[in-house]
């Protein structure tokens, strides 16, 4: 991240082609009527018009690295395009810096069996945060808990091997983190970690920006985990291969309000504007990021009786660093102004669900990760499913689990109510729920999560239309009424118990458990 001086020097030396783009992106602000409720502003809010702040992201990781990666230049270059849009839609915009640990994986974790034959390089995906090494030792298990989540639950059995630990361990979002259970085999002398899935797809997850030990940690399959736990006492040895850097950056928040509105009743709707270091990050999450840019945009000539304040986050991709801090340096007074906080990422899926964050718990069962949020959740929740429902669209529950930038805004002392919408990751959509929503089964929502491929090329357009619509709707309906956050909700919404599978739909990648 450049300072604010060189910052302040480069959008002089731009400030022509940034404002071509915003003008090629946001055609005739001024020129649309004043979409002041929801049938209108979702008619202005269209796909094509969303895309084209997509395609100005791609180009700008195009011509930085390829990356949108937070403090990089790709997302200072990120930043400055959001900035002009909002700018243009006539809001107040300002920049939050923060300083942060760091994450760069010099190329993919490498796993590999040694022993017993044949040798095999095994799928995983390299803990965020993980320190480097080159390691190969015989596996084990912690000679207490599976789950690692105590000092106790490791042994002098440990030391020197390679652990491999079952995610979980705990109903308290937050108590069992995976920077835990790798410091608790790093202070047992264990040479390396594995972390393997308590459900279905991948595991992509981070050891938290404070972990620090030179101690490679990596995470795989449920499936692969409890392949290797069957074949410790037959010898299993292993190799963990990592090359990372971790160091200090600067990023900046993008916050940007509406110049009327009761500035003691404040709607605010957020999504991460940082990519992965391994490509543009055009769903993830360009899709939540370009969608409250347009949505921006189009209620330029609205007058909303509550304040509207729009965030854009750095480094959620590093553990929501960006939103963490946002909410950190909040004052309790200035927390009580928030009425509530909704949260959009990834929502252009192209093998999606119409996820909803499920404020009230009331579809997952006690251990899976998932809790309620607080009071008005629940309300949040039933106003998405009521929507999709009015529009005939089937919606299905995705755990609130904090594992998102909705997060910190519903941590304990915060409580701010929450909600939210989400398209899949690189979780496995089931039978059922191809069934209900179309695309194909046993295939991941989507397939490039975190990955080079995940581009322009990557978007589902009907699935931007329908998720952008019903983003629109909730921001506009809070922005003239709150009040319905504290109507009781009747009953569930559709779907609600029911998740197919029953797996944790939740984006996975700044998971820290």
């Amino acid at each position: 991240m450049v300072s604010r001086k060189a910052w302040q020097r480069r959008v002089l030396a731009t400030a022509t082609a940034v404002l071509v783009g915003v003008a090629s992106a946001a055609p005739a602000a001024h020129a649309e009527p004043n979409n002041n409720n929801s049938r209108k502003l979702r008619a202005a809010v269209t796909a094509d018009g969303i895309i084209k702040h997509l395609t100005a992201l791609q180009r700008i990781a195009d011509e930085n690295g390829g990356t949108r990666v937070a403090g990089s230049a790709g997302y200072d270059r990120s930043v400055d395009y959001a900035e002009g849009v909002l700018r243009a839609a006539g809001l107040q915009v300002s920049r939050q810096s923060f300083q942060y640990q760091t994450f760069i994986s010099h190329g993919p974790g490498l796993l590999q069996r040694v022993s017993p034959s044949p040798v095999a390089d095994l799928p995983n995906v390299l803990m965020s945060y993980s320190g480097s090494g080159d390691v190969t030792a015989r596996a084990s298990v912690p000679t207490g808990s599976a789950f690692g989540c105590t000092s106790a639950d490791f042994g002098p059995a440990n030391a020197g091997t390679i652990v491999l630990i079952s995610r979980g361990g705990s109903t308290d979002t937050f108590s069992c983190g995976f920077g835990l259970k790798a410091r608790n085999a790093f202070n047992a002398g264990a040479a390396a970690a594995i972390i393997y899935n308590n459900t279905t797809g991948s595991l992509n997850g981070t050891l938290g920006e404070d972990f620090a030990l030179d101690f490679a940690a990596t995470g795989i399959t449920q499936e692969l985990g409890q392949q290797l736990v069957a074949q410790v006492s037959n010898g299993l040895t292993l190799r963990v291969k990592a090359s990372t850097f971790r160091g200090t950056a600067t990023a900046e928040n993008l916050i940007a309000e509406s110049d009327s509105g009761d500035p003691n009743n404040v709607v605010m709707a957020g999504a991460h504007l940082d990519s992965v270091s391994a490509g543009p990050g055009i769903n993830d999450n360009g899709s939540g990021s370009a969608s409250l840019l347009e949505i921006a945009t189009q209620m330029h000539k609205v007058k909303p009786k509550n304040k509207v304040r729009f965030a854009l986050w750095a480094a959620e991709e590093s553990g929501l660093v960006g939103s963490e801090h946002y909410v950190a340096n909040l004052s309790a007074a200035e927390r009580k102004k928030i009425a509530l906080y909704l949260n959009f990422d990834m929502v252009a899926s192209p093998n999606y669900v119409r996820f909803v964050y499920d404020g009230d718990n009331s579809a997952f069962p006690v251990g899976t990760g998932s809790a309620a949020g607080p009071a008005g959740s629940g309300a949040i929740e039933q106003l998405f499913h009521d929507y999709f429902a009015s529009q005939g669209l089937a919606s299905r529950e995705t755990p609130f689990s904090g594992r998102s930038d909705y997060g910190p805004f519903i941590a304990a002392g915060v409580d701010i109510p929450s909600g939210g919408l989400f398209t899949g990751g690189e979780g496995i959509k089931t039978a059922d729920e191809a069934a209900v929503f179309g695309g194909t089964p046993g295939m991941p929502y989507d397939s490039c999560y975190h990955q080079a491929c995940d581009t322009i090329n990557n978007i589902n357009k009907q699935a931007l239309e329908e998720m952008s619509d019903a983003i629109a709707h909730a921001v506009i309906t809070y922005a003239f009424d709150t009040s319905i956050l504290r109507a009781p909700v009747q009953g569930e919404g559709p779907g609600a118990g029911d998740s197919g599978g029953g797996g944790l739909h939740d984006h996975e990648h700044e998971v820290t458990q």
